[in-house]
C-alpha cells in the first residue's frame, strides 16, 4: 500500500507517424533517457523529473511541483526532431518558465545542438 501511495503513473508519449526514426537518430542521450524514465511507473518521487525542475528553479517553495502531462515526438519540415514536454504548472507562473536565462538552461540541459522554446498552451 505504501508503494501505491508513492506511485507516479507513466506519462503518455504521442509519436507522429515517421517520427520514431528521427527520435532515434537525432534524440540526444538526455532526451532518450527522459523518455525512458517518464514513460514507466516511478515510485517515491514528488513528480516526474522532480529533481530537474527543482534544479532549474521551477518549484515555488511550499507549492506543488509542476506535473508532466505528456510527451510529443514530431518530425519537423526540415527533418529535425521536435520533442515536446507538456507540463501542468498550477503553482509555477508561465513567466518563470519563459524567463530567457532559464530557457537557455533548457537548451544546454537537453544537449548540444538543441533549441528550446516555451509555449503556453492554456491557463490550466
Amino acid at each position: 500500500a505504501a508503494l501505491k501511495y508513492a506511485e507516479i503513473e507513466p506519462v503518455p508519449c504521442f509519436t507522429q507517424p515517421g517520427a520514431d526514426a528521427v527520435a532515434e537518430a537525432k534524440g540526444t542521450e538526455i532526451i532518450k533517457k527522459i523518455k525512458q524514465d517518464v514513460t514507466r511507473h516511478r515510485y517515491g518521487d514528488e513528480a516526474h523529473l522532480d529533481t530537474t525542475v527543482k534544479k532549474l528553479g521551477l518549484v515555488v517553495p511550499g507549492k506543488a511541483y509542476p506535473q508532466l502531462q505528456e510527451l510529443r515526438e514530431e518530425k519537423t519540415e526540415d527533418g529535425e526532431l521536435a520533442f515536446t514536454m507538456v507540463w501542468q504548472s498550477l503553482d509555477t507562473p508561465y513567466k518563470m518558465w519563459a524567463d530567457e536565462r532559464r530557457r537557455q538552461k533548457y537548451e544546454t540541459f537537453f544537449g548540444p545542438g538543441v533549441g528550446a522554446e516555451v509555449v503556453k498552451i492554456d491557463a490550466e
